[in-house]
């Protein structure tokens, strides 16, 4: 292993990571907030779980897809950078980065009924990046 200038970028890719992932979280608590007061205004109950309110579900959607693939996604990143290369998975974990906090704008505000196509270009790029690390893994295990 090298030291921490040697893996500057994962370690900066990690961090960002988290910083969004966390953001994500702070969306999910203003949001219940928000629609608390909302429906309080309303003279209704706000029920955080079984509400359906389809402002709650966008900003749960987006942070569980992240949580759901948070550990793939470091593990593989990081298993690349030791054994590939670091700056090959600082440029692929920056761009799986960028997709995750897409997801959010792609997604909208209120998650309907159907699932919005243009929500598959942060999906499909967070897989093509996975499976990027994946191959070039393999790839360093078949040359030993």
């Amino acid at each position: 292993m090298g030291d921490a200038a040697t893996f500057a970028g994962p370690i900066l890719v990690t961090i960002v990571y988290l910083i969004v992932y966390y953001g994500f979280q702070i969306r999910i608590t203003r949001t219940k907030f928000a629609l608390s007061q909302a429906y309080r205004a309303r003279g209704e109950k706000f029920d955080r779980y079984f509400g359906q309110d389809r402002v709650m579900l966008a900003a749960d959607r987006t942070q569980l897809n992240m949580l759901e693939h948070m550990p793939p996604f470091l593990i593989l990143m990081w298993l690349c950078a030791i054994f590939v290369g670091p700056t090959e998975a600082t440029i692929a974990g920056a761009i799986y980065v960028t997709a995750r906090l897409s997801y959010p704008f792609l997604l909208g505000k209120k998650l309907g009924r159907d699932i919005k196509p243009k929500i598959l270009v942060a999906t499909a790029v967070g897989y093509l990046v996975l499976t990027y690390y994946i191959g070039m893994l393999v790839l360093a295990v078949v040359k030993g």
